[in-house]
């Protein structure tokens, strides 16, 4: 199975012995504060990296969001094409760059509908591939460029549950979408910026309203663009 064109792939990470040390270093941090805190980053290498590295190698999981101080998870009602992704949960992501999408978009000032998804491919019985993404906003949002800076937030993984996987030929489409039906409180945060998303200027705008139409029409037609 080939992926279309519109699908990303994540950009290959730096994870030389000195990498690897400096992020077990911060991951031991992590897990012996006596309370979630902000992480103290301050190695040259994007913070993207560091948090996908957590997300391959760590129990854990990732929110991004615009508000910079919550205490804990609570599950809220989602609204979601998808039957997954349209229950009251605490929604979380087992990939680090797909939560940053959420982080720096400012909903709050541009109203927008968020169309997007982090997959990863897999042929019985072998493990899941590399990461493909797909990020789309409103056209009108897009226009304003509507980022902020936004904060990424660890999660244990203990009281999730992932995604089923679907069925594509001989593979299976393995969603990075996770959700808890029970509070999640935070092991740590880390803050980031616009620069700090590697597919800023990759961002897609749709129009809302064809959207619906589409996926209406089509539920399984994901993502509902022209593209084949």
């Amino acid at each position: 199975m080939q992926l279309p064109a519109y699908y990303l792939p994540r950009p290959p990470l730096q994870l030389d012995a000195a990498t690897v040390a400096a992020y077990e270093a911060l991951w031991t941090e992590i897990t012996s504060a006596p309370e979630a805190g902000e992480i103290s980053y301050s190695l040259p290498i994007a913070r993207w990296q560091f948090l996908c590295y957590l997300a391959d190698n760590k129990p854990i999981l990732m929110h991004g969001s615009g508000n910079p101080n919550i205490p804990v998870f609570e599950p809220r009602q989602a609204v979601d094409i998808m039957a997954f992704g349209n229950r009251a949960a605490v929604y979380a992501a087992s990939d680090g760059i797909w939560p940053i999408y959420y982080a720096i978009l400012d909903r709050d000032q541009y109203p927008m509908m968020l169309n997007n998804a982090c997959i990863r491919l897999s042929t019985p019985p072998g493990e899941p591939g590399e990461p493909f993404y797909f990020f789309s906003i409103s056209q009108t949002a897009l226009l304003h460029r509507p980022w902020r800076t936004g904060t990424i937030y660890i999660l244990p993984r203990t009281t999730f549950e992932q995604e089923t996987p679907g069925a594509s030929g001989n593979r299976l489409i393995h969603g990075m979408q996770w959700a808890s039906r029970k509070p999640v409180t935070p092991l740590a945060k880390l803050s980031v910026a616009p620069a700090d998303f590697p597919f800023l200027d990759q961002m897609r705008g749709h129009d809302d309203q064809l959207l619906r139409q589409r996926a209406h029409a089509n539920p399984d037609g994901f993502p509902w663009i022209e593209e084949v």
